[in-house]
């Protein structure tokens, strides 16, 4: 499943995020995100929040269209976005017990013989973030470490803006150039070893960042296409641009 949340944050291009919306399976605005989503000309499946920061206009647009709203208190212990994160799991945990109890009843298959049909490695689930940074520091680096709940569940995520793509490793990533030209690895973790990248001109061979070093900061492509592997430990991803 390839999933998306939009959220509250800040969005000034609209047209920026439409690419990154082809070939998503599902979408959840959580809230004022549902506003982002009308602007980019997206149709969300899901609208979920309090609603405290949604134009009455909008959200009677989106009564109009039929599409599924589920309402939460203003004072509850999760954000929209967790919220939104929860559902996603949930959504994806489920598709995955489908395909193995479909997969489970072939015989002789190379899923069989190996015995397991899909693990979390294997389970390919992905999820972009739009609009989870802005102003309100606090609730920016909330939505970063909202990654962490994603990557426990083996379910790769990113949060994307218009200035930056952050995602979250515990094992290995590669990515490929474009309009970013920025690479930064920073610890989320007390420290990550292990840490070799390949293609960056400023390389790493078996290294270990702790938690407050600026070592991987600003690092760059030497190539079209980079990538950074660790042993232990979690590590932010981070491409951006000047």
């Amino acid at each position: 499943m390839n999933a998306a949340i939009i959220c509250n944050g800040a969005v000034s291009d609209y047209s920026f995020y439409r690419k990154y919306l082809n070939g998503i399976d599902y979408i959840i605005a959580a809230d004022g995100g549902a506003s982002h989503a009308r602007r980019m000309g997206v149709q969300p499946h899901l609208l979920i929040g309090d609603f405290d920061s949604i134009s009455p206009e909008d959200m009677e647009y989106y009564r109009n269209t039929g599409v599924e709203i589920r309402t939460f208190p203003v004072n509850k212990d999760k954000t929209d976005t967790e919220i939104a994160i929860d559902i996603i799991i949930e959504k994806a945990e489920k598709e995955k017990e489908d395909i193995n109890s479909s997969a489970s009843d072939i015989k002789g298959s190379i899923l069989d013989i190996k015995g397991t049909l899909f693990n979390d490695s294997a389970f390919n689930s992905s999820v972009i973030i739009i609009g989870a940074l802005g102003s309100r520091y606090d609730h920016s680096l909330a939505n970063i470490f909202l990654l962490r709940k994603l990557l426990d569940k083996g379910i790769r995520a990113k949060i994307i803006n218009e200035s930056n793509e952050i995602m979250l490793i515990n094992n290995s990533i590669e990515f490929e150039k474009n309009i970013f030209d920025k690479i930064t690895l920073l610890p989320l973790s007390h420290e990550v070893t292990g840490i070799t990248t390949y293609n960056m001109i400023y390389p790493l061979n078996n290294a270990t960042i702790k938690m407050g070093s600026t070592w991987g900061v600003s690092n760059e492509f030497a190539a079209r296409s980079a990538g950074v592997s660790i042993k232990s430990g979690e590590m932010l991803v981070i491409l951006s641009k000047d």
